[in-house]
């Protein structure tokens, strides 16, 4: 069975926003046929889109997946409707959103799905997380993700706290499972948040 690297955008701003990512990156974990692989820290930031809303947490997770890309697709839908996600206005508050950014190398457009995600560019709080975990990122085309965090430094990212979040124990697993813990990306020369407020 073939297995991808797919890469998840992670945000909140209703409720209990840390607990419901944080729940996520478990809920996706046991996924049929999908890993959680790494997970970047807990990040806050202002709303791009209505600003009389709270601000979001975000995050990236990089999953192995067996799943297709549309299929995964659904089931994070079904994660998101199970968290209270209800659609509002564009670009309003989530209880939870959660996006596929990239899947392996394929680049997908259709009705319901485009990878890599067409705003990736833009964003600040999906580019430092994601570099946070995979500082070498690039899409597809070869472009590094790192050659744009320049062009969003103007977009305030606040980096909270590392995920409390541990890999579930796999039995079968010759590590027994053991996943590592999201590190503070304070701490790493390769940290490009550093200079964000």
């Amino acid at each position: 069975m073939v297995r991808e690297i797919a890469t998840i955008g992670l945000g909140a701003n209703l409720g209990d926003p840390v607990d419901q990512i944080e729940r996520a990156v478990e809920a996706i974990d046991s996924l049929p046929l999908c890993e959680v692989c790494a997970v970047s820290g807990l990040y806050a930031n202002p709303p791009i889109g209505p600003q009389d809303q709270p601000d979001y947490i975000n995050a990236v997770a990089e999953i192995e997946t067996a799943l297709a890309p549309e299929a995964l697709l659904r089931a994070l839908k079904g994660l998101e409707r199970a968290a209270g996600r209800s659609y509002t206005r564009h670009w309003g508050e989530r209880m939870l959103d959660l996006d596929i950014l990239a899947f392996g190398d394929r680049q997908i457009t259709s009705p319901g799905l485009t990878v890599p995600h067409p705003e990736i560019a833009h964003r600040h709080f999906v580019l430092a997380p994601w570099l946070e975990i995979r500082p070498d990122a690039r899409l597809p085309d070869g472009a590094p993700l790192a050659g744009w965090l320049e062009a969003v430094a103007d977009h305030p990212l606040r980096f909270l706290r590392a995920m409390h979040w541990q890999r579930r124990r796999d039995e079968s697993s010759p590590t027994g499972g053991a996943r590592p813990r999201a590190t503070d990306p304070t701490n790493s020369r390769t940290n490009p948040t550093r200079r964000s407020t």
